[in-house]
């Protein structure tokens, strides 16, 4: 167990880290066909993508059935745009303006196939 004076240490660290959220989208590179979605913790996005294609399972209940039939290794991971979460913002108007973002690169991919 940590020492107090290092947890501590811990926690200011980790309550000081920055936050990136953003938009991206999986694109399945066999029929173009995309997911875009919005996060308030890009890196989380990420790794659960690279896990999901290390270990074949897919965390995409609207990609599951392309998935399954051509296997994780069809999908590729595209940060479409990054948001750094300001100090003074809350978590929800953080959420909320990724979400506005998401809804802005919707309409720019509006003529793509999507899931």
């Amino acid at each position: 167990m940590a020492e107090p004076g290092r947890k501590k240490e811990l926690q200011s660290k980790y309550s000081e880290r920055e936050i990136i959220g953003g938009v991206y989208l999986v694109r399945n590179t066999l029929n173009n066909k995309l997911l875009i979605e919005a996060t308030t913790d890009m890196n989380g996005s990420k790794n659960r993508f690279d896990f999901a294609k290390q270990t074949g399972s897919c965390v995409y209940v609207k990609l599951q059935k392309d998935w399954d039939a051509q296997g994780s290794g069809d999908f590729v991971f595209e940060v479409l745009e990054e948001l750094k979460k300001s100090d003074a913002q809350t978590g929800a108007a953080f959420k909320a303006d990724v979400e506005l973002l998401k809804e802005i690169w919707l309409e720019k991919f509006s003529n793509e196939s999507h899931y």
